[in-house]
């Protein structure tokens, strides 16, 4: 790692070592100067509630809204808990597995498992409580500062976890675990490169979706779970949810399909809706 990335992995230890709970409350004071601040993160936050919840009064919204910078704030301090201890660590701040039958019977399958994990809650440790139950290869996108990418790859791989980039030998690699029974992680709410994905409604309003998962599921044959893991209140821990496929998700008609794959998020944020990552670009002109 670069001399910068070791001082950030040196800082992510350092504030690990602080309760969950300080790290939320200090999470909850960030989010609350970002939505002060009325920057980027606002807007685009305020424009996505705006389309999705129409219905809506302002007031309700403007509430929502500063709640999930405050949920985005908590996500940027936790991180130091998940990366900034063994796996352990973070594993034992789990409470509850929701749904954990339907993952234990996709296994006993052998025929291939996808996990779509939303950007909803705290990804990273659901990451850690996958590679406890199986091997496991997750897909990710290289950050826009290379000098990252060797720390992101250091702190995800306390645990025996394959790390595959979002291109063309990471999907093939995808592929051949699939078809012989693996098991892989998929991000399928980022959004795909100008011309690669399907404008399909998420929470009734069209947004560009990625074609890979329906594909994968579709070609290989693999069940499809959805999964993420919700932050509890005042820094309790977290509680895994594991919730099946909408119908329609191996569709060979893939706007069929990549309208299931929304579904399936929207079925995960509906049961933690502030958790989502409402700062992130889904629809078009966006702020």
């Amino acid at each position: 790692m670069s001399w910068s990335a070791r001082l950030l992995y040196g800082g992510l230890r350092l504030a690990g070592r602080l309760p969950l709970s300080v790290l939320h409350a200090f999470g909850t004071a960030f989010g609350r100067l970002l939505w002060l601040a009325n920057g980027r993160m606002r807007r685009i936050t305020e424009r996505n509630l705006a389309l999705v919840l129409a219905h809506e009064s302002a007031p309700a919204r403007r509430r929502l809204a500063c709640a999930a910078l405050e949920e985005t704030g908590k996500a940027m301090t936790e991180i130091a808990k998940v990366w900034g201890n063994p796996p352990e660590a973070g594993l034992a701040l789990i409470r509850e597995v929701c749904g954990q039958s339907l993952f234990d019977a996709a296994l006993a399958a052998d025929r291939g498992l996808i996990i779509a994990a939303p950007h909803l809650g705290c990804w990273e440790l659901l990451n850690y409580w996958l590679a406890t139950h199986t091997p496991l290869a997750i897909l990710y996108r290289a950050p826009r500062y290379a000098d990252l990418e060797p720390l992101l790859r250091k702190t995800r791989g306390g645990l025996p976890v394959e790390q595959v980039r979002a291109e063309g030998a990471g999907v093939r690699t995808l592929y051949r675990r699939l078809q012989t029974g693996g098991v892989v992680g998929i991000l399928p709410d980022q959004k795909p490169k100008q011309g690669e994905g399907e404008n399909v409604p998420f929470f009734g309003v069209p947004a560009q979706t990625m074609v890979l998962l329906p594909r994968l599921a579709e070609r290989t044959g693999a069940t499809v779970l959805f999964s993420f893991a919700e932050r509890l209140p005042r820094g309790a821990g977290y509680r895994v949810h594991i919730l099946p496929a909408p119908e329609g998700i191996a569709d060979k008609d893939i706007g069929i399909a990549c309208a299931a794959l929304n579904r399936g998020v929207e079925n995960c944020v509906r049961l933690a809706f502030a958790q989502y990552q409402w700062t992130y670009k889904r629809y078009p002109n966006d702020a």
